[in-house]
């Protein structure tokens, strides 16, 4: 194996062996390497500094007296998140060592070892121990940069840092609070990475395969599942859908290299592909690959072009046979944008590379007209509606994660307006959302308020203004009466004309349905 560098020449080293995997976790588990454990061992504040690759908090928590034996959690925490030549004496004392060092988890330097991965706590949605396996120090977010992180490249084209495996990072952990529970079937985990999505996938599928152009994110992934006690997948190497030709999935999920750069320099965020081409393909071609009702989830970056509605330009991506539901998150102006990616590439170390790299990514924004750059997730269904429903939207607002099952009924709710005409509406009963409350607004002392604001505190956390009768009706929505009834008698109280309020009424109602208010009784 070869040993951490600080030279920028070096080539990365080779993947473990994962025929110790369990032996391992049985080691980690016994010294509470856990997320729970890091959490105890460190405090929150330094737990939280580790996740975004920052590491002197965590230095100061590990440490112990010149000569003192430290407690297993904290020499684990040293070798495998902060890269310490640990004493060999003290690595026995918690791991396997002849199985790691025979299988490459670890390399002798003198009379102490170092860690040849980085090996992380991660905690599974209900509550399993596992473990992310990437290359040394390449958690997202580090303030060095990715690519320095480790000391392995410069990451420059045909250089060896252009093939890092990153680990888990907020991208990851957004998409995987997106995804759709599933209940068996077959997933496909296009460009795994280090192995998150198909980790989270094996828990519930079937089957899962999981492709990446980068064959060192394979030999990743393999370790992450085989040291988090995961069912095996299906790795396969190659771009985009062609390892896949000819077969359909129930899900697809993927944090695709969606960066939108002038240069394919890093393969884990850099597509190859001219501006958002890349996503664009993803979109067009995952309707092939679905099976009817499937879903295909994915983080996605698209230009904001002059003179065109992003809207419409993404919502044209969509292609026949599919639903979909489009949701920008944030926008940043392309200076933004490439200090954002420079910084993540630790070109920032070098103040010459740095600012012909930044020119370059204004050049390259100016010649495709590119203004801003959107950040999101895409979300498609396979459907076999006459009418597919596309919607786009643009919300920055604080969510409640995890989201996967508000993706199922959202869809759900377009299903159910896409079949119902205004006098089946009216004939349906509704009940308003556990999570919705009221907020009125006006001035004080007046006997009215200017408006009403429903809002819910789940999920899209999304909030509405209604006018009074729309809020009358739907606090009146408990699951006993029609729509239908309801309004007749708000009319009687309002004295009002009950065939008018049916007639304008049917339109508020489709609203709050679509956002989640209101769902038909049973």
């Amino acid at each position: 194996m070869v040993p951490v560098s600080a030279t920028d020449d070096l080539p990365l080293p080779d993947f473990p062996f994962p025929d110790s995997a369990a032996e391992l976790r049985a080691a980690l588990l016994a010294a509470g390497f856990t997320a729970d454990g890091l959490l105890d061992l460190l405090g929150a504040p330094a737990y939280a500094a580790l996740a975004r690759s920052e590491t002197v908090p965590a230095e100061r928590a590990t440490r112990w007296p010149p000569g003192g034996t430290p407690p297993p959690l904290a020499t684990l925490t040293r070798l495998f998140l902060l890269r310490h030549a640990v004493p060999r004496e003290h690595a026995e004392a918690v791991l396997p060592l002849a199985a790691c060092l025979t299988d490459g988890w670890v390399r002798e330097d003198g009379e102490a070892v170092r860690a040849v991965v980085d090996v992380r706590p991660y905690s599974g949605p209900e509550g399993q121990d596992w473990w992310i396996v990437s290359d040394l120090g390449c958690a997202v977010g580090g303030a060095a940069g990715a690519r320095r992180a480790g000391g392995y490249g410069t990451g420059a084209p045909g250089s060896s840092g252009a093939d890092l495996v990153l680990g888990v990072g907020g991208a990851s952990t957004t998409l995987a609070g997106l995804t759709v529970p599933l209940d068996g079937g077959r997933v496909l985990d296009l460009g795994t990475g280090s192995g998150i999505q198909a980790l989270h996938a094996g828990a519930r599928a079937d089957a899962v395969t999981a492709t990446d152009v980068n064959p060192r994110a394979l030999d990743c992934a393999r370790l992450t599942l085989a040291l988090s006690g995961a069912p095996a997948a299906d790795l396969r190497a190659g771009s985009l859908f062609e390892p896949v030709a000819g077969e359909r999935y129930d899900l697809i999920v993927s944090n695709p290299p969606f960066v939108i750069s002038p240069a394919a320099r890093l393969t884990y965020r850099d597509g190859g592909m001219a501006g958002d081409e890349l996503c664009r393909t993803l979109v067009a071609g995952a309707a092939g690959h679905l099976a009817e009702g499937g879903y295909c989830q994915f983080l996605a970056n698209w230009q904001h072009v002059e003179d065109e509605d992003w809207r419409e330009r993404v919502a044209g991506w969509v292609p026949p046979g599919c639903d979909a539901w489009i949701v920008q998150r944030e926008v940043q102006d392309v200076t933004q944008y490439a200090e954002l990616w420079l910084r993540d590439a630790g070109d920032h170390a070098d103040p010459a590379a740095y600012a012909a790299r930044y020119d370059d990514w204004l050049d390259a924004f100016a010649a495709t007209r590119t203004r801003a750059v959107g950040f999101g997730w895409i979300t498609l269904r396979r459907t076999d509606a006459a009418d597919p429903a596309v919607t786009v939207e643009d919300w920055p607002h604080a969510v409640e994660q995890p989201l996967g099952a508000a993706v199922v009924e959202h869809f759900a709710r377009q299903d159910f307006l896409r079949r119902t005409d205004d006098a089946a509406l009216l004939a349906t009963t509704f009940r308003l959302a556990d999570d919705v409350v009221q907020e009125q607004v006006g001035r004080p002392g007046e006997e009215d308020p200017e408006h009403v604001v429903l809002r819910r505190e789940l999920g899209m956390r999304r909030a509405t203004r209604v006018d009074t009768v729309s809020a009358g009706f739907a606090g009146a929505c408990d699951g006993t009466l029609a729509a239908g009834v309801i309004l007749d008698a708000i009319a009687q109280v309002l004295s009002a004309d009950p065939a008018a309020l049916r007639e304008r009424t049917p339109e508020m109602i489709r609203l709050l349905v679509e956002q989640g208010f209101l769902a038909p009784a049973g």
